[in-house]
C-alpha cells in the first residue's frame, strides 16, 4: 500500500474518500442517534477525510443541521458540499411531499435556508441536485446555472456541482459556468458514468464524484438481509435487491468475495479501489454509520489492485451481468443520466 495522494475538485485538494452523510438522516430507515453520527465524523476528521457531502433533501434539513453542529469548530479543515433544488414540501396532512424546484427564486432560497442551517457564510462546493427537466413547469440548464453561478458571484458558494446529469447536459451547464464536479452513482454494479460523463468529466477539467461507491452495502462483507430491513429503507424499492434480481445478484458477489480475500483486503475496500482507479479525477463518498466502517473505507484509498484484479472485477460484475435496473420507473425518469441499451 502506498500513501494515497490528494485529488482536485474545484479550486479545492481533497482527500479520495470523502464522507457522504446521507446514511445520518435519510434514506435508510430510522436514523442512528445523533451521538453516534458525531462519532463517526470526528473519526472521518482523525482520520484525514476532508470532503463531507450532504443536501438538504436529507431528512429535510435535518442532515444539514446535524453537519452543521458538529463540524462548525473545523470548517477550515474540510470542504464542505451540499446540494439545493431537490427538497420537500409539507402536504395538508402534515406529511412531506419530495419536489425537485430548479427555479432560480427557489435555489437561492435553498441556498440561504443551507447555509443558516450548516452555520456557515459560505458553501465550498454546491450541487444542483436533480436538473428540473419534466413536467411543464421544467427549468432549462442554462437557468439554474445561472443562478448558482449568481451565487458564487455574492460570495456564498465557492464552486459548482451537478448531480445525475448525462453528458450533453454537462457540458451545456458548464457553458454557463464552469462545473467543478459531477456527482452520480458508480460502482461496480451502476456503470452507466462509463457511457460518457466520465469522459465529459475529463474533457472539461470536473471531478466525478462516486456516490453509493459500494452498491448501497451490496459490495461489502455482509450484503444486506433484504427481510430485515427498516419498512422506509428505500433499497425495498430498488429493483435490483428484489425477488429473482436480488438471488441472481447474490450469486454474483462470490467472486467478489474471493478477489477480496486473495487480496487482503474487504469487500468494500475492494470496490472502493475499484472505483478510484477509474482516473485521477475520480473521487468516492462512501457513507456509513459506524466507526469500524468509517475507518475500513478510508484505508480503501491507499489500495491499490493489480491490473488482473481490475479485469477481473471488471468481468464479474458489470452492466451485462447485474439484474434488474437501478432505480424503479418514476425515479429512472427524474435523473437524466444516460442508460446502456437494453
Amino acid at each position: 500500500m502506498t500513501k494515497p495522494d490528494l485529488r482536485t475538485i474545484g479550486p479545492f485538494k481533497v482527500s479520495p474518500i470523502g464522507l457522504g452523510c446521507m446514511n445520518f438522516s435519510h434514506a435508510y430507515g430510522k436514523p442512528p442517534p445523533a451521538e453516534q453520527s458525531e462519532a463517526v465524523m470526528l473519526a472521518a476528521l482523525d482520520a484525514g477525510v476532508t470532503l463531507f457531502d450532504t443536501a438538504a433533501l436529507y431528512g429535510f434539513g435535518a442532515n444539514e443541521t446535524l453537519v452543521g453542529r458538529v463540524l462548525k469548530n473545523h470548517r477550515s479543515r474540510i470542504v464542505l458540499c451540499s446540494k439545493g433544488g431537490l427538497g420537500g414540501v409539507t402536504q395538508a396532512d402534515g406529511s412531506v411531499k419530495r419536489v425537485i424546484d430548479g427555479r432560480p427564486e427557489s435555489l437561492r432560497r435553498n441556498c440561504e435556508d443551507s447555509l443558516k442551517r450548516l452555520g456557515t457564510d459560505v458553501i465550498d462546493l454546491y450541487y444542483l441536485h436533480r436538473w428540473h427537466k419534466l413536467g411543464a413547469d421544467a427549468v432549462p440548464i442554462e437557468d439554474s446555472v445561472g443562478e448558482l453561478s449568481r451565487l458564487v458571484a455574492a460570495g456564498k458558494v465557492r464552486a459548482i456541482g451537478l448531480s445525475e446529469v448525462s453528458a450533453p447536459i454537462l457540458k451545456r451547464a458548464h457553458a454557463v459556468h464552469p462545473i467543478a464536479a459531477l456527482q452520480t452513482e458508480y460502482s461496480l454494479w451502476s456503470r452507466n458514468a462509463e457511457i460518457a460523463v466520465l469522459q465529459a468529466c475529463r474533457d472539461i477539467g470536473a471531478a466525478f464524484v462516486a456516490f453509493s461507491p459500494v452498491a448501497r452495502g451490496y459490495l461489502t462483507d455482509a450484503a444486506p438481509d433484504m427481510g430485515r430491513l427498516d419498512p422506509k429503507d428505500l433499497r425495498l424499492a430498488m429493483p435490483r435487491f428484489q425477488g429473482e434480481h436480488w438471488t441472481a445478484n447474490l450469486a454474483l458477489r462470490q467472486g467478489v468475495v474471493a478477489l477480496a480475500q486473495q487480496q487482503g483486503c474487504t469487500v468494500a475496500q475492494l470496490a472502493l479501489a475499484w472505483v478510484l482507479s477509474r482516473g485521477p479525477h475520480v473521487l468516492a463518498i462512501p457513507g456509513t454509520t459506524q466507526v469500524a466502517h468509517l475507518q475500513e473505507d478510508v484505508a480503501a484509498s491507499a489500495l491499490v489492485l493489480p491490473p488482473a484484479t481490475l479485469q477481473a472485477l471488471d468481468s464479474l460484475i458489470n452492466q451485462a451481468t447485474v439484474s434488474g435496473p437501478r432505480y424503479a420507473p418514476q425515479s429512472t425518469a427524474e435523473v437524466d443520466t444516460e442508460n446502456f441499451p437494453d
